[in-house]
């Protein structure tokens, strides 16, 4: 397995565990919306509301460091892909 390979497989691994706490975050606060927009809230439903929040807080510094850690990795494949292609086109043949 060469380099890029390996680079290429732990970047798409980090990206759909980011993907994935994304849409877990955005069904955590689509449920919130919902439930706010309710005519009154009792003690039960304001208890669920700080959990989501809680959960909504716990998740977002992850997606954060997992997406500029995604954002970085991509950046270094390219990098890599473009001087692989550099060097190639100046290997005499």
């Amino acid at each position: 397995m060469t380099p890029m390979v390996g680079l290429l497989i732990a970047w798409g691994v980090l990206t759909t565990i980011l993907i994935v706490l994304m849409i877990y975050k955005s069904t955590l606060t689509m449920h919130e919306t919902i439930r706010s927009s309710s005519a009154k809230l009792n003690r039960k439903m304001e208890k669920d509301q700080v959990e989501i929040l809680h959960k909504v807080n716990k998740i977002t510094p992850m997606i954060k460091i997992l997406g500029a850690v995604s954002g970085l990795m991509i950046l270094v494949i390219a990098g890599l892909f473009i001087y692989q292609g550099l060097m190639m086109a100046s290997t005499p043949q």
